[in-house]
């Protein structure tokens, strides 16, 4: 079914839909990840975005249940080059485009994603409508300049979650009754660390990652106060990922800077923005951001790189941190961007890119055992 992408700055792309009919709009952005398509389909960190994959093969190894990051696709749309129907891997249990189909989203394909890619590059990341059933350019293009803007726009209120759960082998187990009030809330005994992570768009790889490491987590929403995880009495706190401009999040900030010295806190992502903005840093938007599984990361302390993964849109302004009594211990090697924090008196350290992750390379998991280290010592 033919179909066209049209950006805000007049520029089109046409295109076959591979979902049936429809229209919808976003933020295009780009993927570079290899594999990892469904991942990244159910990342929180992409809401509000039509994601475009570098790589032109998407599909042909179909989607397993197992593999997904979310309880849904958190996508606007997905574009690729070229879509494969008849996928080959024995987890598989559907196709793409009937997953795809099924939760609502429009996925296209025929489209020239390097060019597309190339622009955004150029222009950086750009609103823009896709559609089947308006096939006017101009008409197009002014539904896309109306998009709202990603910049001041609070997403985490539409992918955290709206009771505390815990995880219960591969899937939430909500708790039931108030959480400062539910006794025992942990139930692993002495010998596991008793996290409260904040889910800001958490994937459900990083509870994992949290659990092998040694933990028992128990996951609030976004809006937790920090009377509430005080109350609680955790081993240490976790700021997760999750979409979008992170200065409009000010309940958060305000929870987090109520949080300092309370418990050792780890972030990741947008939690490691909203730790910037709580310590009175600050963030900016970045051009077309940086999304991928081979972004090249140095530790400023090792003077090792790792290759990292990584899902952001925004960054920590590294001149706004100085004088903050922080040091800044990974930073990216193609733009120079603050990729990790450390609190030189607290037990607080966030990165900006993703351990966990799924998909990607593993190059970062010992922060997980870190964290751990961290709540041995101050335990």
């Amino acid at each position: 079914m033919k179909a066209m992408l049209a950006l805000e700055d007049g520029r089109l792309f046409p295109c076959r839909s591979f979902t049936g009919p429809g229209e919808t709009g976003g933020e295009v952005v780009f993927n570079t990840s290899m594999t990892g398509y469904q991942e990244v389909l159910t990342d929180p960190s992409y809401r509000g975005q039509m994601v475009t994959m570098t790589y032109p093969l998407i599909g042909n190894y179909g989607i397993c249940p197992l593999d997904e990051e979310s309880d849904r696709v958190q996508a606007a749309a997905f574009i690729v080059r070229e879509y494969q129907d008849f996928p080959s891997n024995h987890r598989s249990r559907e196709t793409l485009a009937d997953y795809l189909k099924r939760q609502g989203v429009m996925g296209v394909d025929e489209l020239d994603t390097r060019a597309l890619t190339r622009h955004i590059r150029k222009g950086g990341a750009l609103r823009a409508v896709i559609s089947t059933e308006d096939t006017d350019p101009e008409s197009l293009v002014q539904k896309a300049r109306a998009l709202p803007s990603m910049v001041g726009c609070d997403l985490v209120r539409e992918v955290t979650c709206p009771r505390p759960y815990r995880w219960d082998g591969e899937k939430p187990l909500v708790i039931e009754g108030d959480l400062a009030t539910v006794s025992p809330l942990w139930q692993s005994g002495k010998d596991r660390f008793k996290v409260v992570a904040f889910d800001f768009g958490i994937k459900y790889n990083i509870i994992r990652c949290l659990e092998a490491a040694g933990c028992e987590v128990i996951v609030v929403p976004a809006e937790t106060s920090a009377d509430t995880v005080r109350a609680v009495n955790p081993d240490g706190v976790f700021l997760s990922n999750g979409p979008g401009d992170p200065e409009p999040l000010t309940y958060a900030v305000d929870t987090v800077r109520a949080l300092l010295g309370f418990k050792p806190l780890f972030g990741i992502c947008l939690g490691h923005q909203i730790l910037s903005l709580a310590l009175g840093g600050k963030t900016y938007k970045l051009k077309f951001g940086h999304r991928g599984g081979n972004q090249p990361v140095q530790n400023l302390f090792s003077r090792k790189v790792e290759i990292t993964s990584q899902n952001h849109g925004f960054a920590a302004d590294m001149a706004s941190l100085a004088g903050k009594d922080l040091d800044v211990f990974h930073i990216n090697l193609n733009d120079n961007t603050v990729e990790g924090l450390k609190h030189r008196t607290l037990p607080v350290f966030s990165v900006q890119y993703h351990p966990e992750a799924s998909p990607g390379p593993h190059d970062a998991a010992y922060l997980f055992d870190e964290f751990v280290g961290m709540m041995k010592k101050h335990q």
